[in-house]
Order: C-alpha cells, then sequence, then structure tokens
C-alpha cells in the first residue's frame, strides 16, 4: 500500500507582490515534498492563487478591466516565481475555476441545510485590505490590529457560521492533537483565542460583487475565507476524483504565515466538522522576515523581490539561507550581508571545499575509482557512528518541520569529514602506500554523499552536482532514503576527480 502525503501552502491573494515571505512559505512546503519523496512517499503538495474579494473588484474598477482579466494577468507572477525557485508543486488551484466554484458552493449548500449557517445581520469594524471584521474592543487606536489601517462601520445582511457551536470540539482536538498547531507557541495563542469565547463568524457579504454567489441567496458573495480555506479540498480531488481525495485527505500540513493562523487552525477545522470532514493532522504557522532590521513594507521600499535574490546569489543558495539562518517558525531578519556570509562560510568554505578535496583525492590516490576498505581503526568507526547518529536525528528533526536543526546536523557531518580528512592525511597514507587510504576514502565519498542528500530538500540542483562529481550517475530525486542512508560500495560509479567550485565565493 503507498504512503500518501498531503502539504500546502496557503493560497496567495493576487494583489500583492511576491516577495520574500511567500517564498519562504512554498519554498518550506517545497522542502517537506522533497524529502517525503526521497522516503517513498506519494506526495501532493499544493500551491494557488486566491483571486476573489473586494480589493480584486476595487484594483481592476481602477484599471478599467474586469476582475477575471485582472486575475489572469497576475496569476503568472506567482507561477513564474515557483518556476524560478524549484518548486516541485503537485497542484496549482485559482479560486476562480468553475471546479473551485462547485466545491464552495456545495460545502455552503450542505452546511446550510445542517443548521450551521443561518441569516441575520451583522454589524462592525472593518478593515478592507485585511478583509475582516473586527470588534471595537480588538481595534488598535480604532485601526485594524493587523494592519494598522483605518476600518470602516459596516452594517449589512450577512449568512452567518454557527462558530460557537464548535468551541467544545475544538478544544477538544487541541487536548488530543497536541500536534495540531505547530510550534508549541502559536498552539498556546490558539488555544487562549478558543478559551476566550468564540462568536459565530459571518460567511457572507453584499458589500461587492466579486467572488462566488451563495446558493440559495444571489444576492449574497461568499465571504473570502470560506471561499479560499476550501482550496484545499478542492486541489485535491473533492467532488471530481473521490478516489484520489480519499487517498490524500486529512491534509498532513498546511503552511502559513502566522497572521492567517487563526483562520486555519479555527474557522477551518470548524468547517470541515460541519460536514463531517476530518480535520488536518497539522497546521504550522512560521513566523515574519523584517528586512535588514526593519518591518518590510511598500511604503519604506524595502520588499525583498525573491526573483533579483535569485538572479543575485542562486536558487539554491537562497534556499539554503532562509533555513539555515532562522529556526522554521520564528522571525528572521534578512540581509545581504547575511546571504553573503552563508554563502561565503557554510556553503564555499565548508561544504564546497569538503566536495573538491574529496573529489580531488579520489581521482589522484585511487585513479577515480573508490575502492574496498582495508585497514580500520578507531577514527573509521568514530565518522561512520556519527554519520549513522546524526542521520538519525536529522530525521527526526524533519518530521516536525525542525528546517534549522536538520540543516546543523548535515553541517556537524560536514564539520567531522573536515577535520577526518586533516587528521587521517590521505596524502601522506597514500605517499607511504599504506593500505588504509581504500578505507579513509571509502568514508569520505559515503559522508559526502550521504550529506549531499540530507541536503538535497534544501539545495535540489546544488546536491545533484555533487552527486554527479563524486560518479553517481542516477538522479537524486529518484534515491530512496533508506537505500542510501547506509555505507555501501558502489560498482558503476562514474570517474572522479577534480570539479568546479560548486559555491563560488562572493566578493566585496
Amino acid at each position: 500500500m503507498n504512503k500518501h502525503y498531503y502539504i500546502t501552502t496557503p493560497i496567495y491573494y493576487i494583489n500583492d507582490v511576491p516577495h520574500i515571505g511567500h517564498a519562504y512559505t512554498t519554498i518550506a512546503a517545497d522542502v517537506m515534498a522533497r524529502y517525503k519523496r526521497i522516503c517513498g512517499y506519494d506526495v501532493f503538495f499544493l500551491t494557488g492563487t486566491d483571486e476573489h474579494g473586494q480589493k480584486v473588484e476595487k484594483a481592476a474598477a481602477q484599471q478599467g478591466i474586469q476582475p477575471r482579466e485582472l486575475a489572469d494577468r497576475m496569476v503568472s507572477r506567482f507561477s513564474d516565481l515557483w518556476e524560478a525557485l524549484n518548486i516541485s508543486n503537485t497542484g496549482f488551484v485559482r479560486t476562480t475555476e468553475e471546479r473551485h466554484r462547485k466545491v464552495v458552493r456545495h460545502i455552503f449548500q450542505k452546511v446550510y441545510e445542517k443548521g450551521d449557517i443561518y441569516l441575520g445581520d451583522y454589524e462592525d469594524w472593518y478593515c478592507v485590505p485585511c478583509e475582516t471584521y473586527f470588534t471595537e474592543t480588538q481595534l488598535k487606536d480604532g485601526a485594524c490590529p493587523d494592519c494598522l489601517r483605518p476600518t470602516e462601520k459596516l452594517k449589512e445582511e450577512s449568512y452567518f457560521f454557527r462558530l460557537s457551536k464548535y468551541e467544545d470540539r475544538l478544544l477538544k482536538l487541541l487536548e488530543e492533537h497536541k500536534d495540531f498547531v505547530m510550534p508549541e507557541v502559536r498552539y498556546n495563542e490558539v488555544a487562549s483565542f478558543i478559551k476566550g469565547g468564540l462568536r459565530d463568524l459571518s460567511v457572507s457579504r453584499t458589500s461587492f460583487n466579486w467572488g462566488i454567489p451563495v446558493p440559495m441567496n444571489q444576492n449574497h458573495i461568499v465571504y473570502v475565507w470560506f471561499d479560499a480555506l476550501a482550496n484545499y479540498i478542492t486541489g485535491i480531488g473533492f467532488l471530481e476524483d473521490m478516489e484520489q481525495f480519499s487517498a490524500f485527505w486529512p491534509c498532513d500540513a498546511h503552511l502559513m504565515g502566522k497572521d492567517i493562523l487563526r483562520f486555519h487552525a479555527v474557522y477551518w477545522p470548524s468547517f470541515l466538522m460541519a460536514l463531517d470532514i476530518e480535520p488536518p493532522k497539522h497546521v504550522f504557522a512560521h513566523g515574519w522576515w523584517t528586512i535588514e532590521g526593519q518591518k518590510m513594507s511598500k511604503s519604506l521600499g524595502n520588499v525583498v523581490d525573491p526573483n533579483e535574490v535569485v538572479r543575485t546569489y542562486g536558487v539554491d543558495e537562497f534556499r539554503f539561507f532562509l533555513f539555515r539562518e532562522v529556526p522554521f517558525g520564528l522571525d528572521g531578519d534578512f540581509s545581504r550581508q547575511a546571504i553573503v556570509n552563508r554563502i561565503n562560510g557554510d556553503l564555499a568554505n565548508d561544504f564546497g571545499n569538503l566536495a573538491s578535496r574529496s573529489a580531488t583525492m579520489i581521482g589522484k590516490f585511487l585513479k577515480g575509482k573508490i575502492e574496498r576498505p582495508d585497514v580500520r581503526n578507531g577514527a573509521d568507526e568514530y565518522v561512520e557512528g556519527n554519520v549513522r547518529r546524526l542521520i538519525e536525528e536529522y530525521q527526526k528533526e524533519m518530521e516536525i518541520f525542525a528546517y534549522h536543526k536538520a540543516l546543523q546536523d548535515v553541517f556537524e557531518i560536514i564539520s567531522i569529514l573536515n577535520k577526518y580528512i586533516d587528521s587521517e592525511a590521505p596524502w601522506k597514507l597514500a605517499k607511504e602506500g599504506d593500505g588504509r587510504i581504500k578505507t579513509v576514502l571509502y568514508n569520505i565519498w559515503n559522508s559526502l554523499r550521504i550529506a549531499a542528500m540530507l541536503l538535497y530538500p534544501f539545495m535540489p540542483a546544488k546536491s545533484e552536482e555533487i552527486w554527479n562529481a563524486v560518479g553517481i550517475g542516477k538522479p537524486i530525486a529518484k534515491v530512496r532514503f533508506d537505500d542510501e542512508k547506509v555505507f555501501y560500495l558502489a560498482d558503476d560509479l562514474g570517474y572522479i576527480d577534480k570539479i568546479k567550485p560548486i559555491f563560488p565565493r562572493i566578493e566585496g
């Protein structure tokens, strides 16, 4: 029976310019998708775009075009960026697609028929940019608590979802599944929010037209979050391919920024409970990136364009930096100097230099071919024992999205190898005709190959380069983790010799 794994990013609002935050979430999901694939899972990785709502309607009107035309223009900014970042998504969903409209109308009707959606009047303070209502006590000096922009008092007829009905079930879900919300600090936030009492949620609007009409009342548009969150079942085949849906649902992990955690950890599981659909297994909310100590904003002109970073520093270098620099889940700071330091230090000096030295020595001392190990001693056992230990640690960390710690494990392997080369001095062994040269280079080759595999989810292209450099012809994406995490002797290796620098240093 195939093992299935389903991971998602949020769908990104098309009025936004793709920035480092969008790239961060999507690369994080890609890292896990690639890791799970080499662990033997059938992976479905979904991303997409959120194309409805008042902001899109207003922006289109200002340009004198229809909202759908604006959406069609803007969606490529995200799909093109994912291609540039080497994102391996399986599916891409747009909320303007007919398959999604069918799902949203279907689930709205079902929840209405169950009695968990009812018609009433809504009055509160509304933030147009966030498309969210707030009570007066939630406002911050009269402004939106999330974006600090002005709000306006609105009253309109609305359909409501009986969110309050699911308060106890949500608390029970949290109690029984302590890792439902990750990391732990976010779990505590969600638990506290629910314990504070849940009000029924407005799930329709009459103040704009660009969206999916409520099935039983065409004067109402389905609230953007009820619409958007449903993408996670649309994208995996709900209604259209129920066999696929059943194979992959419940979702293993929804990834998102901490600003939209409440929608995913409170509203979404409640909607699913109302539909008698199992909630997702995990919701992981990561932190925000500041830019050289400042909050990222258009007005400050410091929004980081991932396309420009990739052109300057390289795709894999950028992917690596994001998860080596900051523990995934916490806030982080992006600076040009920090990424240069990581490239020159971790990648060029430590890992790149190790790959170059290793390939050169194998080419020079073993005529480009790994041989069966000969004389062993305690240093060899130390290396192999620690590599095995660190592989196990890496696997544990990856399972809980502790990417920062997983990378620390890899770089401990790299450090051990560099010290091993210096202490065992293969050049001396070769000069003295010592049979231990075969053992030492065998251990170096195996450890380097394994390190490249462990880095593959983060740096797929560069890891492939290193595999090619050490004579392995098969694509790294096609390997099985359990087969490759052991020390072995391969007979079908290509010739190993000097290689060009895989991570060129950045000067200046």
